[in-house]
């Protein structure tokens, strides 16, 4: 795959020598990542997130100090904007990812329904833009419209009467349960559980819900 100036890719480190880095970006001449431009030694064949870019003398070039480039603002970007996202570091709260290859978000843990890893690329969207700029994101389409929400109320129930009217599932059950018990968000579920709830139709229980 080739890359351009601009992005932020996951590569591969090709060769580390006196000059600096050189990683594989898709093109014939590998791409030079200076000692200056890196956050923290190279090692060959190792992967990093790489920011290209054009130096003073109009050379492409890459840059590991991804910080120095992308933004912690949301400017020109709105709440449900569907986006691209590469996936960075870990943080306590879940992952931080780049948006656009401009600016930084955050995905949290518990909103994560399957695993991600460090360079992926997957398609997300703008959760929430709080006041001080900074970006939430989703892996699912935020919003909760009445047919969504009668859909996930639905298959809820629908399993409920499979399985005798009780399911092992609660607020407290992983993302990754939920999606591959119904194919939807713990967020989703949570929402959809308690409108049946405030509908007298099932209730909580220590380990799970049951139909009432």
């Amino acid at each position: 795959m080739q890359y351009a100036i601009g992005q932020v890719v996951w590569l591969k480190v090709i060769e580390v020598n006196a000059l600096g880095a050189f990683a594989d970006w898709g093109q014939a001449k590998d791409l030079f990542i200076p000692f200056a431009e890196q956050q923290h030694p190279l090692t060959q064949g190792t992967h990093t997130l790489v920011k290209i870019y054009e130096d003073n003398q109009g050379r492409v070039a890459g840059s590991t100090r991804v910080d120095h480039w992308i933004k912690d603002t949301a400017a020109g970007l709105s709440r449900g904007q569907k986006v691209k996202l590469i996936i960075a570091d870990r943080t306590e709260l879940g992952f931080k990812a780049v948006i656009n290859d401009s600016c930084w978000g955050l995905l949290y843990s518990n909103d994560l329904y399957r695993r991600i890893r460090k360079g992926e690329v997957v398609e997300g969207y703008i959760q929430n833009i709080r006041d001080d700029g900074k970006i939430d994101l989703s892996l699912n389409q935020p919003g909760f419209s009445k047919d969504k929400m009668d859909t996930a109320s639905g298959k809820i129930l629908e399993a409920l009467e499979k399985n005798q009217g009780f399911l092992p599932l609660t607020d407290k059950s992983s993302p990754s349960e939920i999606h591959a018990a119904f194919g939807f968000s713990k967020k989703v579920f949570k929402q959809a559980i308690g409108t049946l709830y405030k509908q007298r139709v099932i209730v909580l229980e220590t380990e799970g819900i049951r139909l009432t």
